[in-house]
């Protein structure tokens, strides 16, 4: 069921609210610091809020449905919480919430935004302007193991040490480690999730792929018995985000690659039953 604009207007309010509200004691946050120090915070702000008011008003021409806009302002309010909140003060000193923070980015958000569907609503609003963007990104969706490849090098790649603990020392390299997973996990979930039969065994093999090198990355970090990001980081706190990263993405993959199936497999029924009704009637 679409979504009147009387029921999505909060949006840019809330946005702006959630983003620009200080919270006490952040390493991060966007008031505490000078302004050069800040600007890696305030550009990801601007960026965030300015994808959510171009939905919002693009939903105004291009109404989505009920659930697609829930999926969306769910996990843009999420995006709030996982890189303005308290989580991302956490996660510089504890390597089980930075991998609670990459998780809700990879796992949560991104297969959000995928089920979400936004492309009409910012196609609606910037119209011709950002056509080569939108077609380039629709082209690339034909192609899920490809980008579950691109997808899993990203994630492989933030995780080896010294990147790892660059992006903690670096915000621009940490803001930077956040839309690399934001959008090549986009891209993945939206490849697999929206997937037509044709592409199926593709968006199959793509999820057991990420699920296959995850679980191992996850594995790595469990059962690692030196800490690999730092002396200042325990072994215990290490293990305990290999376990975040190995059991609950691991779930996650499953589900997505069973909805994945059972979209398949109700395609096919249909085409049956139909088939079934038009030799009875000839």
């Amino acid at each position: 069921m679409p979504v009147s604009p009387l029921q999505i207007r909060f949006s840019p309010t809330l946005a702006l609210a959630a983003i620009l509200t200080p919270a006490p004691a952040h390493a991060h946050g966007l008031f505490d610091a000078h302004i050069l120090e800040r600007a890696p915070l305030l550009l990801t702000a601007i960026l965030v809020a300015a994808a959510w008011l171009l939905y919002v008003l693009g939903a105004r021409k291009v109404p989505p449905r009920r659930s697609e806009a829930l999926c969306f302002h769910s996990a843009m309010l999420l995006v709030v919480l996982a890189v303005f909140g308290p989580i991302d003060d956490w996660a510089e000193n504890s390597t089980s919430w930075h991998m609670t923070q990459h998780m809700l980015f990879i796992i949560v958000i991104a297969p959000l935004w995928a089920l979400a569907r936004p492309l009409p609503q910012w196609r609606g609003i910037t119209g011709r302007f950002a056509q080569p963007v939108w077609t380039g990104i629709l082209r690339a969706g034909r192609y899920p193991t490809l980008l579950a490849l691109l997808h899993g090098a990203i994630i492989w790649i933030w995780h080896t040490p010294k990147l790892y603990v660059l992006a903690l020392d670096n915000l621009w390299w940490h803001a930077f480690e956040h839309a690399c997973f934001l959008f090549t996990g986009w891209l993945f979930w939206w490849s697999a999730l929206r997937a037509n039969p044709k592409q199926v065994p593709q968006a199959l093999m793509a999820v057991l792929l990420t699920l296959m090198h995850t679980g191992l990355l996850g594995a790595l970090l469990t059962f690692g018995t030196v800490s690999f990001y730092g002396e200042g980081r325990s072994v215990e706190d290490q293990q305990l985000a290999g376990l975040i990263m190995w059991v609950p993405g691991g779930l996650i993959y499953l589900i997505g690659g069973g909805w994945i199936a059972w979209r398949w497999l109700t395609r096919m029924w249909r085409r049956q039953q139909t088939g079934d009704v038009r030799k009875e009637l000839s």
